[in-house]
């Protein structure tokens, strides 16, 4: 999974530690996060998307791959 974390923490003008103290985890998840080696749960997912005033879609960025699984 793909986020845009870093580009729309860097507009509001927040640091890592910034957001991370405003949505209640380390500052390594946020590291992780950017970096696409940790998959949120939906409730920090949305926390993240309130800080930042973003849709969650517009923050995670999901590809056929990453689902695991087809629709039948």
């Amino acid at each position: 999974m793909k986020t845009r974390i870093k580009e729309l923490r860097a507009r509001k003008d927040l640091t890592q530690a910034q957001l991370a103290d405003q949505v209640g985890v380390r500052r390594e998840t946020i590291v992780f996060l950017e970096k696409g080696k940790y998959n949120p749960s939906l409730k920090l997912a949305y926390l993240i998307a309130r800080v930042l005033d973003e849709k969650i879609e517009e923050i995670f960025i999901f590809e056929e791959e990453d689902l695991n699984w087809k629709i039948k």
